[in-house]
């Protein structure tokens, strides 16, 4: 990598560095931070950690419709994108859908460094 001196390291697997190390500068650009992790995975397997979020998130949403956990830190574990379709949702706010999902990962959600979270209820 170019300029070494500038890598932050945040985690054991991951680097934040300085996006103008990777992006061209142009009208308007803003630099800023982005997170690189040092290992990449291909896209046909779960990773351990996306199991083990998904095999939680059924345990505490068993109404579940439909549970997606992807971890988009390239397999390090520190972030991770949840979408949840569940009944649970239903008549709820968008905030308090949000407040059981981290209460449900609230052990998990200690280990990350972000997290990304959709839900849902289903179409009736």
């Amino acid at each position: 990598l170019p300029f070494p001196s500038l890598l932050l390291p945040v985690h054991p697997n991951l680097l934040i560095f300085p996006s103008f190390l990777c992006l061209p500068f142009s009208a308007g650009f803003a630099p800023q931070l982005l997170l690189r992790c040092r290992s990449w995975r291909g896209f046909a397997s779960q990773t351990d950690g996306e199991s083990r979020l998904a095999r939680v998130l059924r345990e505490k949403f068993p109404r579940a419709s439909a549970i997606k956990v992807v971890d988009i830190s390239g397999g390090c574990g520190a972030m991770y994108e949840i979408h949840i379709e569940s009944e649970e949702f239903r008549e709820k706010r968008v905030v308090q859908q949000h407040q059981m999902v981290n209460q449900a990962l609230s052990e998990e959600i200690k280990h990350m460094h972000g997290l990304r979270i959709f839900t849902s209820a289903p179409k009736p």
